[in-house]
């Protein structure tokens, strides 16, 4: 804790001496956020939680053309899950959330610390999700960075080229099986191109995975390097239409893990329905296979996405996912409320019990079965 806790104060000291001498912006600013949840299917009916993300940003301009600038913000938050009258479970942290420094200029983004680093043109169901963990269902959008150097270049004509370096990055991340060797550095790349009517991408990643947990299955002993490769496309015309795929292949013989295919059709548009109602239609499918392209132990899903404004500062929207293997539907409604600096959503669910969708995190026993959820937020 204390570790963590230096982390986050080292930064803000730095900032402040930049202040003495009176140069340029600081900013700080803050997210609170509370929730409660009940779902009777949970052993665990009642869950709350507490979170506080502060954030301070500092910008120096150089010149016209050069600036430098940083962030660091953390992440605190406590949970308690209870049964009622029965037994209880606590938990909570303080940890880095974001902790970067940046020098760039019109076309040119040089970035290295605690950092997002995502891409493609899927909207939900995101084959590149290499390095974040987004849920579609949070209405925050909260994901754990990683630890790296990214730079980026953007070309007149709206090409960009990506290059990244990670180090130090243990925890899983995005569709990882298995994660990295932190103490080995990641590193990959990105080109983006203008196509006629859209753009599209071709995306890298190369890694060391720890491959431990199978060596009595396999006899691997140490790391196994992965190589993954991604490509996606968006269109524009009339209807929004866009492609992503991702596969990662192992360099050793690890059975069904040996490679990963995930592959991405989707559609979006906007009905001019009283206020608007845009429909998000997206279908994956998922692969673990010994050989590449063998697509023999397959996963099939279905998504629809539907949000309509209600006002100025009211909107519903609904997810429905449909697991074909299992032939399961997964339903998730939400009504979002804005003030002047406060959000308020309500969200409720009917969820299979056995819970088996596409979605990242740790928070999917939250969501087995059927519930209701309130989630306040506080911007300041």
């Amino acid at each position: 804790m204390k570790k963590r806790l230096k982390i986050l104060i080292i930064p803000l000291l730095f900032i402040s001496s930049f202040i003495a001498k009176g140069q340029e912006k600081l900013n700080f600013k803050g997210q609170l956020s509370a929730y409660t949840l009940l779902n009777p299917s949970n052993e665990l009916s009642w869950q709350n939680g507490l979170r506080y993300i502060p954030q301070v940003n500092y910008q120096y301009s150089l010149s016209d053309k050069h600036r430098i600038g940083f962030e660091a913000s953390a992440n605190l938050y406590g949970n308690a899950a209870l049964a009622l009258f029965d037994s209880s479970y606590f938990s909570g942290d303080i940890k880095p959330y974001r902790f970067w420094a940046r020098y760039s200029t019109n076309q040119f983004e040089l970035r290295a610390g605690l950092q997002k680093i995502n891409f493609g043109s899927a909207s939900i169901l995101r084959p590149l999700m290499w390095f974040d963990q987004i849920d579609p269902r949070d209405p925050l959008k909260l994901t754990d960075g990683v630890w790296g150097v990214l730079a980026r270049y953007y070309f007149l004509n709206n090409a960009n080229i990506w290059l990244w370096g990670l180090y130090g990055n243990e925890n899983l991340k995005g569709w990882e099986t298995f994660s990295s060797d932190k103490k080995i550095p990641e590193f990959g790349g990105r080109l983006q191109s203008p196509v006629p009517h859209g753009e599209a991408g071709f995306s890298y990643h190369h890694r060391i995975a720890d491959c431990s947990s199978l060596s009595d299955s396999f006899n691997i002993i140490g790391n196994v390097t992965e190589n993954r490769f991604g490509f996606d496309a968006k269109f524009d015309m009339n209807i929004g239409w866009w492609i992503e795929a991702s596969w990662s292949a192992y360099n050793k013989e690890i059975g069904m893990f040996s490679n990963q295919e995930i592959i991405n059709l989707g559609a979006d548009y906007t009905f001019s329905l009283g206020n608007g109602l845009t429909v998000i239609y997206e279908q994956l499918i998922a692969s673990l296979d010994e050989n590449p392209f063998g697509f023999e132990n397959v996963s099939t899903f279905s998504l629809l996405n539907l949000s309509y404004p209600l006002g100025l500062f009211d909107k519903i929207s609904a997810i429905v996912y449909f697991d074909w293997a299992n032939n399961k539907a997964y339903n998730f409604l939400n009504w979002q409320r804005v003030f002047n600096k406060y959000t308020l959503y309500l969200m409720a669910y009917i969820n299979p019990k056995d819970y088996n969708i596409p979605t990242p995190g740790s928070d999917d026993l939250l969501y087995a079965g059927s519930g209701i959820q309130l989630i306040f937020v506080f911007n300041h």
